[in-house]
C-alpha cells in the first residue's frame, strides 16, 4: 500500500472497525512519519498499526530512524515486511509493541515466530506487490502456515469480500488483510481514474515483473509493465530496469490517474471489485454477509446430520 495508506484511509479503516495500517515509507522522512501518525490520531481514537517494509532500494533508507519514530510516537502495533526484522525486534519489543510480520512462505513464518513476532500475515501468490518466489496460492499457503506455527495467522492476498473472509477462517486464519479492496474505497487517496480502472478490470489484468531479479512483484498489466517484462527477457539488469520501475513514477499514477505514468501494484482480487464504497459500508457489508454465509449456507449443511443424530 505504498503511496496509498495515508492518514485519511488508515483512520477510516480503523473507524470502520478494522485495523488501519499506515505505510511508514510513504512518508519522505522519519519526521514526516511522526507528523502523519499525529494526523491519524486526530481522526480516530481507534487502534491502528504502522507498516515498516525492509526491501532492497536504489536509495538507502534510514530504517532505524523510521523505527524510532514509530516507537517515540507510541504506536503499539507494527507490521514488518520484506527482509528479516530480527535486528529491530529488541527495540520494538522493549517498547511493548505487538509485531506482525508479513511472509510469503511457511518457512519464513516459522522463522518469524522464532525471532519473537506476535503474529504473521501470510501473503498468497494472488497478492499485490511482492509475491515472493515460490508461487504458492493462499488456498495452500494459509493452512500450511497454520499447521507450522503456534502464533495467530492473518490471511493476505486475494481477499475482498465475505466469501474470502469465511474461507480464510475455515483455513485456520484469524482474519484477513485487504489492500487492493481498501484502495478502491471513497476514502482512498488514489485518483478516481485508478479506482475506475480497478472496477473495470478482471483477475487476469495483472502481471509479474522483476522475476529475473528475484524480486517478483504483481502489478497492473499495462504497456509499461509489459516493456519491463520484455527487457527482462532480453537480459536487462537493475541498472536498465530501475528507471522504469522507480517509486516516484508509481506515486504519480496514484495521484494523477495516468495508468501508464509508472508501475503500480494491484492484486488479482480486482476481478471481484465492482464498486467504490466507503470503508464503513465495506466493512459492515463483509461482516454481515459473512454472518449470512455461515448461518444459512454452512450451518445448513449440518442441519440434516443434526436432525438424524
Amino acid at each position: 500500500m505504498q503511496w496509498v495508506a495515508r492518514a485519511e484511509l488508515v483512520a477510516a479503516v480503523s473507524n470502520a472497525g478494522a485495523l488501519g495500517v499506515l505505510t511508514a515509507l510513504t512518508q519522505p522522512s522519519p519526521q514526516a512519519l511522526t507528523d502523519e501518525i499525529a494526523r491519524v490520531r486526530s481522526m480516530t481514537d481507534k487502534p491502528f498499526a504502522v507498516n515498516l517494509t525492509f526491501l532492497p532500494t536504489l536509495k538507502p533508507v534510514p530504517y532505524e530512524a523510521y523505527r524510532d519514530a514509530i516507537i517515540d510516537a507510541g504506536v503499539k502495533i507494527v507490521e514488518t515486511a520484506g527482509n528479516n526484522p530480527a535486528a529491530h525486534m529488541p527495540a520494538l519489543k522493549a517498547a511493548g509493541i505487538k509485531v506482525i510480520h508479513k511472509c510469503t512462505t511457511p518457512r519464513h513464518a516459522l522463522k518469524a515466530e522464532q525471532i519473537g513476532v506476535d503474529a504473521v500475515s501470510i501473503d498468497g501468490f494472488e497478492c499485490a506487490g511482492h509475491v515472493g518466489e515460490d508461487d504458492i496460492p493462499g488456498l495452500i499457503l494459509i493452512p500450511a502456515t497454520v499447521s507450522k506455527v503456534s502464533i495467530p495467522v492473518i490471511a493476505s492476498g486475494g481477499f475482498g469480500d465475505a466469501r474470502g473472509l469465511v474461507a480464510a477462517l475455515a483455513l485456520g486464519a484469524e482474519g484477513i488483510n485487504m489492500g487492493t479492496r481498501f484502495m478502491c474505497t471513497q476514502e482512498s487517496p488514489v485518483h478516481d481514474n485508478i479506482k475506475r480502472t480497478i472496477v473495470g478490470s478482471t483477475e487476469t489484468d495483472t502481471c509479474l515483473i522483476l522475476r529475473s531479479l528475484r524480486n517478483s512483484s504483481r502489478v497492473a498489466r499495462t504497456a509499461l509493465a509489459q516493456s519491463v517484462i520484455d527487457m527482462e527477457k532480453d537480459g536487462a539488469g537493475i541498472a536498465q530496469i530501475g528507471p522504469k520501475v522507480a517509486g516516484g513514477k508509481g506515486r504519480r499514477v496514484y495521484e494523477q490517474g495516468d495508468v501508464e505514468e509508472g508501475i503500480w501494484t494491484v492484486g488479482m482480487v480486482q476481478g471481484l471489485i465492482d464498486d467504490v464504497p466507503t470503508c464503513a459500508d465495506l466493512v459492515r457489508r463483509i461482516v454481515s454477509q459473512a454472518e449470512v454465509l455461515v448461518r444459512d449456507r454452512l450451518c445448513g449443511l449440518l442441519a440434516p446430520a443434526l436432525a438424524t443424530a
